[in-house]
């Protein structure tokens, strides 16, 4: 698995944003996940980490 670098940032600015959630990150095997609506399938979405 390739490692990102996060960038740690104080404020983000997006623009026509469909919404958002908050989920509670769950270990799942060696890796982890978010759970998420299944009207997400097959979109690309961004995940902010707080």
């Amino acid at each position: 698995m390739i490692e990102r670098l996060i960038i740690p940032a104080s404020r983000v600015d997006v623009r026509s944003m469909e919404g958002y959630f908050i989920r509670t990150v769950t270990k799942f095997g060696n890796s982890a996940k978010i759970d998420c609506p299944k009207e997400y399938l097959g979109r690309t979405v961004c995940v902010i980490v707080a």
